[in-house]
């Protein structure tokens, strides 16, 4: 029961962080948050800590908790590990990926191109469906290196960039949807064709692309 309750606070306050219901620096006060949510603190400090995992949330000495600072340096950092890592990850992909890995790879693609981008119920930012399916193109182009280390890693960095887009995009702009569909369309056809430096060359330039939307530039956004 506990571990249930504990998940849906950790739903309830992750959905929160990532709609921006809850700013930059902003303190997460467990007892604030069990009343709202009529639960113990023992399943808020548990959501808490999960949310610490994911980079959602910091755990402050003798303060409780808060959502991360909004810092450039901060983001730098992600996108910059991001640039070092994933090209790596891709080339091990491209290298060891099999059969069922290239069907995933397809599967995950056409989902991607076939799910609106935006949709106007939902506010200012990309659909929350086209945000998964974003998500599982580029966790599974991945997951073909078969190394769980990475993939791990790979799965924080990418919560924590999106955290940032999500604050730092200037609200009512749109990335253009034909630029984006094609940049994901060039990375497929890459790794598919098992091309490992061509393949790790688009996705330096796609990351290139967050850099940019991440420190306020406009430049190579219709990259991203």
């Amino acid at each position: 029961m506990k571990q249930m309750l504990s998940e849906q606070i950790y739903d309830q306050v992750r959905d929160a962080i990532m709609r921006g219901e809850v700013e930059p620096g902003q303190a997460l006060k467990p007892q604030e948050l069990a009343a709202r949510y009529e639960v113990s603190l023992a399943v808020v400090r548990e959501a808490l800590v999960r949310l610490v995992g994911e980079g959602l949330a910091e755990r402050l000495t003798n303060r409780g908790f808060a959502v991360p600072a909004l810092a450039d340096r901060r983001w730098q950092e992600i996108v910059e590990a991001r640039q070092t890592v994933e090209p790596a990850m891709l080339r091990l992909s491209v290298a060891r990926g099999d059969l069922e890995w290239e069907t995933r790879v397809r599967a995950a693609g056409h989902r991607l191109a076939r799910t609106p981008m935006y949709v106007p119920d939902e506010g200012r930012y990309y659909s929350a469906a086209w945000a998964e399916a974003h998500r599982l193109f580029h966790r599974t182009l991945l997951d073909g290196c078969g190394n769980a280390v990475l993939l791990e890693n790979f799965d924080r960095m990418w919560t924590a960039s999106e955290l940032a887009r999500r604050w730092t995009v200037a609200p009512g702009y749109r990335l253009p949807v034909e630029d984006v569909l094609a940049q994901h369309e060039e990375l497929e056809r890459a790794a598919l064709s098992r091309d490992p430096e061509e393949a790790a060359g688009l996705l330096t330039d796609h990351l290139a692309a967050t850099a940019a939307v991440l420190t306020g530039s406009r430049e190579c956004v219709s990259r991203f």
